[in-house]
């Protein structure tokens, strides 16, 4: 089996297919097919590897190949399987494929931002498939919480993780546009991986994020549509000790430069991966803060 991911993986290099959604390189991305394909455990791996594999097994392979090399299908839509924060998630293309550096953060519960035995209630605005909200939910066995999304379809695939997770009792799907339909509930943690892509990065996105929710990821001309709201609107849903946490990747810069009287502390992860920042709940704006027009 080791030999059909070897040539699985020299075929995806050869035809250019781009790596960044679950996987950042060719060997992991065909490994993922392959033993999707056969049904196998990797934690079974080692004695996977020696498995010599039927005729049967090979075309499975080969069809999944193809599927991600012709039609740029990132390689967890064709499996439907991930890993976050080192838990299992079902995705398929109603959601983003998880991929936040917000998994070691939340693995390290916070720390040192908050004392993790304060923390009661938590937010995840945009939740998606739901990874970040399970995990948070893991990561604090005591805290109730809110998992929120626009999306009908994607609060459908968190349901299916929060079942697979038994946290139905603690984590709580709720459809709202932002922070509408969440009355006048505070938190002690918010923490979001909002759509930030703008226009112009959109265009210049890899075939393989065109498989990917469009209302996940762009964000108006600049990626600043959905920050603008978070930014304007968190400190009224935040508890007095209460952090906002929210990614926000290449738009970065952008949101440096039209929100510059913020004290922003943008963190660094271990295991790579970098756009987020942190806010106390009062470093936010009492009202709605005007950003800086971008040029």
């Amino acid at each position: 089996m080791s030999d059909l991911i070897a040539s699985g993986a020299l075929r995806l290099q050869r035809a250019g297919v781009f790596f960044g959604h679950g996987t950042d390189n060719a060997v992991d991305d065909a490994a993922a097919l392959v033993f999707h394909a056969l049904d196998l455990d990797h934690d079974a791996a080692t004695v996977a590897y020696r498995k010599r594999v039927p005729a049967a097994g090979q075309r499975r392979v080969e069809e999944l190949l193809e599927r991600r090399i012709t039609e740029r299908i990132p390689a967890v839509y064709l499996t439907k399987k991930t890993w976050f924060a080192g838990l299992p998630f079902h995705v398929d293309a109603r959601v983003l494929i998880p991929r936040s550096a917000l998994a070691e953060l939340i693995e390290r519960r916070f720390a040192p931002w908050i004392d993790p035995r304060r923390v009661r209630n938590v937010l995840d605005l945009g939740t998606g498939s739901g990874c970040i909200a399970i995990a948070a939910a893991k990561a604090f066995p005591g805290a109730s919480v809110d998992a929120s999304d626009i999306s009908q379809d994607a609060l459908a695939v968190a349901a299916i993780n929060v079942r697979r997770h038994r946290l139905g009792s603690r984590v709580r799907l709720v459809e709202s546009d932002h922070f509408g339909a969440l009355r006048q509930r505070t938190y002690d943690i918010i923490v979001s991986n909002p759509p930030y892509v703008g226009a112009r990065e959109m265009r210049a996105l890899p075939p393989e994020y065109r498989h990917e929710p469009r209302l996940a990821l762009a964000a108006g001309s600049a990626g600043l549509d959905s920050v603008r709201v978070i930014l304007s609107e968190a400190r009224q849903h935040l508890r007095p000790h209460g952090l906002l946490v929210v990614e926000v990747g290449n738009t970065e810069r952008a949101v440096r430069r039209a929100f510059p009287d913020l004290p922003f502390v943008w963190l660094e992860f271990e295991r790579g991966g970098g756009g987020v920042f942190l806010l106390t709940a009062g470093q936010l704006p009492r009202r709605q803060s005007r950003p800086r027009a971008l040029r």
